[in-house]
Parts: structure tokens; sequence; C-alpha cells
């Protein structure tokens, strides 16, 4: 395969990916990163075409528009994966080094300078948008996926690759150019397959992990839903086999709550869910958690917590909630909690535990609500 064909591949890779993603979500508006990436690789595109017919087309468009726009294109590639990772300021960074590296590289070419010299500096500059795009990729690495490791790891090398080709091409006269040149594109064209294909998995794999979120968290309250609330309950189920202390659990029931949803809608009844439970979390540790088993009752988790020390965290919970003014845009309501506290034993199930929590809950609502009931028969190991 020759230098020619190589360019080609490139243009033609590249403005295969324009049009795929020009179809892709096309009915729906895209994410700014994907939006951003896929103007780098339209640059990208052009640049290529351009730079294929080099030779053909005058040498300002073919030589210098050329460079400048892929130059371009892998800046914005890298200010993509800036994006995806959650940090906009870096245009900031990144387009300042786009306008100089164009300005350098145009002062080059209108100056005359030696080829050699001129390739060795594009590539220095292709290499260096590549490298700003995997020390993106490198945040939070502790907690990054094995596919965004991998995609660190051989972009950063693909990218020292790009490097040493113009420098070792300027620097030692003795180096075959057109293997070197060859070797150059080669490794332009395994980055390309290489940073599309990894960010499309990337994207994918985000896309799939918010999805896995949302499974298991509530949308109204932004707490854990009975599911998520569920597997987060699971460990110290098992826990509870081991001596030491124990883990309580609330059962939370906002009183009288469908008289809100049919006197002011849902939409209101949501804002007063999601009041009641940042409430709550005023009142609880870090560690503790909340979730939504469903309509206006909640659980409580309280990781080890005597039964005694729960109670008294409940009254807490009841009495915020009864002296909290819920402001709406219809009125200013007043609510009431009813609890149900009990802890986790030995030889609990799932349903065991909350059978007896719901039990204590009912007596809590029978009493006249607005209370906190502890579960009937507590073990010896609760206080």
């Amino acid at each position: 395969m020759d230098i020619k064909t190589l360019v080609l591949a490139l243009a033609l890779g590249n403005l295969s990916l324009c049009a795929a993603l020009f179809f892709f979500e096309y009915e729906r508006k895209k994410s700014l990163s994907m939006s951003t990436w896929a103007v780098a690789k339209q640059c990208q595109a052009v640049a290529w075409c351009l730079l294929y017919f080099r030779g053909v087309l005058p040498d300002f468009l073919s030589i210098l528009l050329g460079n400048s726009l892929l130059f371009a294109g892998m800046a914005l590639d890298a200010g993509a994966l800036w994006q995806a990772a959650g940090r906009s300021g870096w245009r900031r960074t990144v387009l300042p080094a786009l306008g100089l590296s164009v300005t350098l590289f145009a002062a080059c070419y209108l100056f005359d300078v030696a080829p050699l010299l001129r390739s060795a500096g594009g590539s220095l500059i292709v290499a260096g948008f590549f490298l700003a795009g995997v020390a993106a990729l490198c945040l939070k690495w502790r907690e990054a996926s094995m596919l965004r490791r991998f995609l660190v790891v051989s972009m950063g090398i693909l990218s020292l690759l790009i490097a040493a080709r113009g420098v070792l091409a300027a620097a030692v006269p003795g180096f075959d150019a057109e293997l070197m040149q060859l070797a150059g594109f080669g490794a332009l064209y395994l980055m390309m397959l290489t940073n599309a294909f990894g960010y499309l998995l990337l994207s994918r794999e985000k896309l799939g992990g918010e999805l896995a979120r949302l499974e298991v968290l509530d949308a109204a309250t932004g707490v854990p839903n009975r599911r998520g609330f569920y597997q987060a309950l699971a460990p110290w189920m098992a826990l509870a086999r081991r001596p030491g202390l124990p883990t309580a659990l609330v059962v939370l029931n906002i009183d009288h709550f469908k008289r809100v949803n049919d006197s002011y809608g849902h939409p209101v009844g949501d804002a007063v869910l999601k009041t009641i439970v940042d409430t709550c979390r005023q009142q609880l540790r870090d560690s503790d958690l909340m979730g939504r088993l469903g309509g206006a009752e909640f659980a409580i988790q309280l990781p080890r917590t005597t039964l005694a020390d729960a109670l008294m965290v409940a009254e807490r919970i009841r009495a915020a909630v009864e002296v909290l003014p819920v402001k709406t845009e219809r009125a200013v309501l007043q609510l009431t909690a009813s609890l149900g506290v009990t802890t986790i034993r030995a030889e609990d199930s799932t349903v065991s535990l909350f059978k007896r929590a719901d039990e204590a809950l009912q007596a809590a609502k029978q009493a006249g609500r607005n209370r906190v009931v502890e579960a009937q028969g507590a073990s010896t190991l609760d206080v």
C-alpha cells in the first residue's frame, strides 16, 4: 500500500463517518460532544481530500488549507473528548493552541521552510492534539472502564509514533523518508479507526450506564427506587448474620398524600415528594440511604445503627416534616409523616424485614398518624 492510497483511505473513511453521523439520531438533537466530534470529522474529511489532490490543486489549497483543516479536525477531536468528560472549558485552551499551530505552519509555508522540517512540525502538532484527547480519557482513571484504558494506551502509542515519524525524518537524514512517511500515514489510519470506534463505543457505554442508573433511580425524587434500594440493602442483610452493630430500617409514609395529588395535581405532588426527600436527607448521615418504595412511601437504611438510635433519627425526621411549609405555586402545604422502625435480624429475609417494618408503620397510622412506632418483638441485638 503506497502513501497515496493511505491518504485516499483516510479521506474516504472520514467521509463515511460524516455520512453516518449525519443520520445518527437524525430526528433528535445530538449532544454538544457528539456535534463537536461530527464537525471534527468533517474538517478531517475535507483536509484529507485536499491532501489527496496535492499536485493537482494549488499548493496553498492542498498544503496550507489542507493541513490547517487537519489541525482543526484533530483539535476538535480532542475537544469532543474533553466535552464528553464534562470539561466544557476546553475551548479556552484548545482553540488558542489551534490558532498558534495554524499560524506557525502558515509561517513555515510562506517562508518556504524545508519540507522535512515543515512535515516534522505538522506531525508534532497532530500528535499534540491527539495526546490532548488522550489526557481527557485519563480523567478519573480509577473509575475508567477497560475500554477507556485500552483507548488511552493505544491512542497514546499511536500519537507517539506519529510524533516520532516527523522528528526522525527531519533529524536523521539517513532514514528512509518514504518508509517513515508510510509509517506515519499508517499510524494516522489506525488512529482514525481507533478514535472512531472508540468514541462511538464510549458513547454507547455511557448511554448503557445511564440506562442502568435510571433502572434503579426514581425520576421524581432522585433517590433509588424499590429495585435500587433492595439492591443496596442486600449486602447489609448478609452482614446481619455477623456480630456487631445492627443495621436499622425506617419505613416512612406521607400522611394523606393522595389529597395533594387529587387537589393540586401530580406535578405539585412530585414537587412535594422532592421537598420531603430533601428534608429527610438533612437529618441523615452520608452513609445512610433513602429510597422510594412507591407512591408516598419511602424506606431509609441506617447502617450500624441500634434500634434506640434509629428511633431518635426517625423522630427527628417526623418533627422536621411536621414543621416544614411545603411551598407550591397554588398553596403552602403543611404535611406530616408516619414512620415504622426496625433493625435487620440474622434470620431475616427481605420479605420478613419489610413485613415487620410495615406492621410498625400501620400501627403508627392507626394510632393517629404523625408518629414513630417501633416494630414489635424486637431482637435482643436491636438495642
